[in-house]
């Protein structure tokens, strides 16, 4: 047996969902736990995590990494075709 304290908040918003879906609030707090140890258990690689963020610093494009060089040759010459 486990006794907790809620924030008034939470347990207003336990209180709320538990009316809706029309289940005990143990239930409800027996899941969310499930969730979060479902979660706290599975393995992500860092790649996974910033897969988003990957090749679009600064400019936004995300072929700057492997296309730099042409990138790089048509603004020298943009520079010195003036």
């Amino acid at each position: 047996m486990l006794s907790i304290r809620l924030s008034s908040e939470i347990e207003s918003k336990l209180d709320q969902i538990s009316k809706t879906e029309n289940k005990p609030k143990s239930e409800i707090i027996k899941s969310a736990l499930d969730l979060y140890f479902k979660k706290y258990h599975e393995v992500t690689s860092p790649y996974e995590l910033g897969k988003d963020l990957f090749g679009k610093a600064g400019s936004g494009q995300s072929n700057s990494s492997k296309d730099y060089k042409s990138i790089l040759k048509g603004k020298l010459r943009e520079k010195h075709s003036r």
